[in-house]
């Protein structure tokens, strides 16, 4: 079960036989459903989690009720409200199972325990908080430059199957259009393709 996160840690560290299996020790495995929480916001973030397999949408409410899908943490990848995370401050994003969810995640005094026990974290959680930080510069790129069909097109480049697994509510969330404008750009580009 925790083989895949060994796999995605040896894409930028080596640690070792010993050092993988104290990490591994540290980590939870939970199984989380469609539709229920992993966080919601106005709690604090407490866990760093891994998406072993799954899709979770991490989103906030507006003071109109309005939902904004801000990520979409799959396979691989890392699902937390940082802000919350590191200065122990209620949540503003929630973060949502899309589909069935494994997940192993380690808490913040666990986590900060390992930063301190095996240096070689220290190296692979700064290269996880630059690529965080390169993808929220690029998103706010895109929503500022970009048209609502280059939004899309980078949309499925970024996930390229996440399309056929969740709602096209949540992808039209994500762009920051509405469902039945999506529809209208996957028809002028389905006619395009004819």
């Amino acid at each position: 079960m925790k083989d895949s996160l060994l796999s995605h840690f040896r894409k930028t560290i080596s640690l070792g036989r010993e050092k993988e299996e104290y990490v591994l020790s540290k980590f939870n495995l939970s199984k989380i459903k469609k539709r229920d929480f992993l966080l919601e916001s106005n709690t604090t973030c407490q866990y760093l989690s891994y998406v072993r397999k799954g899709c979770l949408r991490i989103y906030n409410i507006d003071d109109y009720l309005l939902e904004s899908n801000v990520y979409f943490a799959v396979d691989d990848w890392w699902a937390v409200d940082l802000k919350s995370y590191i200065e122990c401050s209620p949540a503003r994003f929630n973060i949502q199972a899309l589909t069935d969810c494994e997940i192993l995640a380690i808490h913040k005094l666990n986590f900060n325990q390992l930063l301190n026990d095996v240096p070689e974290l220290e190296r692979w959680f700064r290269i996880l908080l630059q690529n965080a930080l390169i993808a929220s510069e690029n998103r706010i790129n895109y929503k500022m430059s970009f048209t609502a069909e280059q939004r899309y097109l980078e949309f499925i480049k970024k996930y390229p199957t996440l399309e056929s697994q969740i709602s096209q509510k949540h992808v039209a969330s994500y762009l920051g259009i509405t469902a039945e404008y999506l529809s209208k750009i996957k028809a002028k580009r389905s006619k395009r393709k004819s």
